[in-house]
């Protein structure tokens, strides 16, 4: 378990570290993506960005299995 949560944090460490590189290739603002935008504030769900990731690590994921 421990082992296991080591991994995440590193994976999501890199994600943080690439995220510059990452918003540039457009994963964030797919078509799809909700955006609210009102006088003070804005909310987005990137509902899209979201299912197009979960697929991409189920292959992977699959892959390695």
């Amino acid at each position: 378990m421990q082992k296991i949560l080591i991994i995440v944090g590193i994976i999501i460490l890199v994600v943080g570290l690439l995220y510059p590189y990452i918003k540039k290739l457009g994963l964030g603002q797919l078509p799809g993506d909700i955006v609210y935008k009102s006088e003070n504030s804005i909310f987005f769900f990137p509902i899209i960005t979201c299912i197009v990731i979960s697929v991409v690590l189920t292959v992977i994921f699959n892959l390695f299995k």
